[in-house]
């Protein structure tokens, strides 16, 4: 016993350091409450839509529906968690979200659930997601000491990730007894949690929004930050090319599951699962690492395997070579943007925060919405296999290219850079 409690306790004090912060701690169960019910209502609502209609277009609908908020929500989030408080922004997303799955819950409790309900629903939804993102991504780095950043964004990387297993692994059963009206309720006592804990983080976080500039030019700051900065601007345009050609996947996946596994609605939440699951391992094993120079090396490969993993599940030949294949697919695309994440908020400073994260995660969630609703549409057409491998292929091209910029050479060859190096490259005022 005493040697399991010390490797424990090893594990712990390498992979887990974050959560010895009571603040961070707190957040972090907040963050896992909100990713497990946000993945739980993708796979819920993506069943319920394509069971109501017998289409995936209607599963890329509601998917865009709830993705295609942080378009225009994430630039104003990201300003309101620069000017307020960061914990009072996030708390606000929390109850919105809360108020959301119970006019949902009740309309499925009641049997008058439609599919434009459900679509109209997922916007009001995916608008508090798109707040709750930068805010939680702005607050993060304040919570911890500096060198603890990559671990604490690993840990948090962990929740949104690793929930795409918690969230299907308990709304697949309910799916199958209660329906989806049990897996809507459970949603709903997830963000009721979350609220609390949000609210329980003592950690006053603001950002530096001047006064005496216009909102276009306060929303603007974040934008040429990102785009003017000589390292972020390449490796930018990789992560959105990555959400693009690999991540944008959850539409396709009901009628992957049932015409090419010969499965149902459970088969489904398992495939979400088994991303979550890979997810989860993936960003856990990331939080450990310590040496800058492997981090460009690590990743240049998780790129790659994030192109050539789709690859895997589009051609399994059963349901448990599929799960496999989810299995790699989350574990190199939540590590490939968990280590991204981690590297541009070494370099951001704390003023402008709010509105890089609301910009990166426009990226993420608008880039994503519009796959999605392309991949819904594309599916009935051309079938799931090959908007899993042509994607993936033409990423692995993208990471080809990609050494032609010099700073991504660099970062793949020598390291990620200090954050000094680039301290007077681009400043924000």
């Amino acid at each position: 016993m005493g040697g399991i409690a010390e490797t424990a306790r090893l594990i712990g004090a390498h992979y887990l350091t974050a959560l010895q912060h009571r603040d961070f701690r707190t957040l972090w169960t907040a963050s896992l409450c909100a990713g497990a019910a946000h993945w739980a209502l993708i796979v819920a609502r993506g069943w319920l839509v394509y069971d109501l209609e017998g289409s995936s277009i209607w599963v890329g609908v509601v998917t865009f529906a709830a993705m295609f908020p942080r378009f225009f929500i994430s630039p104003f989030a990201g300003l309101l968690a620069d000017r307020f408080d960061r914990k009072t922004v996030l708390a606000g997303a929390f109850g919105l979200s809360l108020a959301h799955n119970v006019v949902l819950a009740g309309l499925a409790v009641a049997g008058i659930i439609e599919v434009w309900y459900v679509v109209v629903l997922a916007v009001v939804d995916g608008s508090a997601r798109a707040v709750m993102m930068p805010a939680t991504g702005s607050l993060v780095p304040n919570l911890v000491p500096r060198e603890r950043l990559l671990n604490a964004i690993a840990l948090n990387a962990a929740t949104i990730h690793g929930s795409r297993f918690v969230g299907p692994l308990l709304v697949a059963p309910l799916m199958g007894t209660t329906g989806v009206a049990g897996a809507f309720l459970l949603c709903t006592a997830f963000y009721a949690v979350g609220l609390v804990q949000t609210l329980r983080v003592r950690t006053a976080s603001t950002g530096g929004v001047r006064r005496d500039r216009s909102v276009i030019a306060n929303l603007m700051e974040g934008l040429t930050y990102l785009y003017g900065h000589p390292f972020l601007r390449p490796l930018m345009i990789l992560v959105v090319a990555h959400c693009a050609l690999t991540m944008s996947f959850e539409s396709i996946l009901p009628v992957l599951s049932v015409e090419k596994l010969q499965a149902e609605g459970g088969a489904f939440s398992y495939l979400m699962m088994s991303v979550g699951a890979g997810a989860l391992v993936g960003v856990m094993v990331l939080g450990g690492l310590r040496s800058e120079a492997t981090k460009g090396r690590a990743l240049l490969w998780l790129g790659i395997f994030s192109g050539l993993t789709p690859l895997a599940l589009a051609v399994s030949p059963s349901l448990p070579v599929a799960l496999l294949s989810a299995v790699a697919m989350g574990a190199s695309q939540a590590t490939f943007m968990a280590l991204f994440a981690s590297i541009m908020q070494t370099i951001i400073p704390d003023g402008i925060r709010g509105r890089a994260t609301s910009i990166h995660n426009l990226h993420i969630g608008g880039i994503m919405a519009v796959f999605n609703l392309v991949n819904g549409g594309l599916a009935d057409l051309v079938g799931a296999p090959i908007l899993l491998i042509a994607p993936g292929l033409a990423f692995v091209g993208v990471v080809g290219l990609s050494f032609g910029s010099l700073a991504l050479r660099r970062l793949y060859t020598e390291g990620s850079p200090a954050p000094a190096q680039f301290a007077g490259a681009v400043r924000a005022e």
